[in-house]
């Protein structure tokens, strides 16, 4: 791309702007204005009463040249970050702009109940010589933004443990040290023959967090062309990250399908798919099951596919305890990887109100690598509200290694196989499956020598046949093998798990087989 007479001033303003004596992001020293989360409540509200304006693209070709290479090598000088001196234990520092977050988000910091503006300075960032982001200048932005660790600990310029970036996605780091899935304010028509929609956080409100018992607390400005809302995010940084978040949502318009504590993650492929020919290692995935405790009490697994067309599967509930995205197979060997697929977190929502009729939606996006986010798990309320409407939520957030909640009675599935299915010696045929689940945990281990639970399986169509119980070798896991008879293209819906004398032994195994797309 040839620059612009406009460009070079603007390179040059940079340089400029480099050489100066460094300054710190600071609020601005004006008094700032009065500010509380019940402020920028009303704030979503009247402006959920005009329309939707488009949020600005400064220096479009510029910001269009910095790709996902180019982005990596811009760098905010740490020792310049937000509260590395001063009231804050977690510094902040700031995200540029590029060609997948073009749009300027405003900072605010808020102490002793006022809020000051976070003035731009493209002196906080550096970057290579001819670099497209040294011609931005002062026409550039903040993109997002990131909490470090505590100053108190020596490595905190260069860890850090929560993140903003781009329209309404944010991550937080688990318990083994690593970021994997993103989380959303909100998701807007996934799936749906319209097109998604992605409102974007546009504003955000900083506190800093003075005492140890004090949680990073984080406020938004979400808009977009169905809703706009106010968000407030209570952070507590311990072995992982938990989160309290608060949204009231104002809608301009009806949408089709709301998703509330949108969740979303990558599955390529795992222990359950043919990795044959596509890829090196064994599996390639940031969570490999969607986990559901419904409002009746019961505990779900749904091991995670990449469909070869947009499925969308619902689970109906009421009132849900809870429902996550999580990585359960933590072996690296099944891995393989330098990125550390073995140690990406679990996400878990836990409901703080009654969140009535609707469903848990999970959809799955066909993927041919690991660089696109391909899955959504979501709360759906039965009726959204109306043009005009609001809605209210308030979830917890567990970002660790498991579900902070599983229970020590039942166990938990450990892995899904599947193969083609005969009676050994015999042809193997393209319509019969043998499907293995395998669970583990302290209910196995204390059953009596010799003692095997009963499988019980169910599919939507098709015949099972030979479904037994037995160890797996060298391990301390029971599994259920089966072989299911399902001739033609139409998925199969399946169900099982392990009972003892009338009561369940194992969470539900939930799992969509399409056989057509099965090899």
């Amino acid at each position: 791309m040839r620059a612009s007479r406009r460009g070079t001033l603007a390179f040059g303003a940079a340089l400029a702007a480099l050489a100066a004596v460094p300054r710190r992001p600071r609020a601005t020293d004006a008094p700032g204005e009065p500010w509380s989360f019940e402020r920028l409540v009303e704030r979503a509200r009247r402006l959920a009463r005009e329309p939707f304006r488009p949020p600005p693209r400064p220096a479009p070709e510029l910001v269009e040249a910095i790709d996902y290479e180019r982005h990596g090598r811009i760098h905010f000088r740490r020792e310049r970050a937000l509260w590395a001196e001063g009231p804050g234990r977690f510094p902040v520092t700031f995200f540029p702009l590029g060609r997948f977050f073009p749009h300027p988000v405003a900072i605010h910091a808020v102490e002793n109940g006022r809020a000051r503006p976070v003035p731009f300075d493209p002196s906080l960032f550096e970057s290579p010589q001819g670099h497209p982001w040294r011609a931005i200048g002062e026409a550039g932005g903040f993109a997002g933004f990131r909490v470090h660790e505590a100053r108190s600990r020596p490595d905190w310029k260069t860890q850090d443990w929560l993140a903003f970036l781009g329209a309404s996605y944010f991550r937080a780091i688990g318990e083994l040290g690593q970021y994997g899935l993103s989380a959303r304010g909100v998701a807007i028509d996934a799936a749906e023959p319209s097109g998604e929609e992605f409102p974007a956080f546009t504003a955000f409100w900083l506190y800093p967090s003075v005492r140890v018992e004090e949680p990073v607390t984080i406020e938004a400005l979400l808009d977009g062309p169905s809703l706009t809302g106010a968000f407030r995010f209570l952070a507590w940084r311990g072995a992982g990250v938990i989160m309290e978040v608060e949204a009231r949502l104002f809608f301009r318009r009806r949408v089709a399908r709301l998703g509330i504590a949108p969740l979303t993650s990558m599955f390529w492929y795992g222990e359950h798919g043919s990795s044959r020919w596509l890829d090196w290692r064994p599996e390639v995935h940031d969570s490999d099951g969607l986990a559901i405790w419904t409002g009746a009490g019961e505990r779900i697994w749904r091991p995670l596919n990449n469909p070869e067309v947009v499925v969308v599967s619902s689970f109906l509930d009421r009132d849900p305890r809870g429902f996550g995205l999580l990585q359960r197979d933590r072996e690296v060997e099944h891995y393989l990887d330098g990125v550390r697929f073995e140690r990406r977190p679990s996400a878990w929502v836990e409901p703080l109100d009654h969140w009535g009729q609707g469903a848990v939606q999970l959809v799955e996006i066909p993927t041919d690598h690991e660089i696109h986010d391909n899955i959504v798990a979501m709360w759906v309320p039965k009726e959204p509200p109306p043009a005009g409407g609001e809605a209210a939520f308030r979830y917890r957030l567990f970002w660790l290694a498991d579900d902070p909640y599983l229970p020590r009675e039942i166990a938990t599935v450990a892995a899904t196989r599947i193969g083609r299915g005969n009676e050994p010696g015999k042809p193997r045929a393209l319509d019969i499956f043998r499907i293995v689940v395998e669970f583990e945990g302290r209910p196995l281990d204390a059953l009596p020598h010799g003692t095997l639970p009963e499988p019980v399986v169910d599919a939507s169509r098709g015949r099972i046949a030979s479904a037994v119980v037995e160890p797996v070798p060298g391990t301390r896991r029971l599994r259920i093998l089966f072989d299911l008879h399902a001739p033609g293209p139409e998925p199969v819906e399946l169900r099982g798990f392990l009972r003892l004398a009338d009561r369940p032994l194992s969470e539900t195994w939930l799992f969509q087989l399409r056989p057509g797309a099965t090899g």
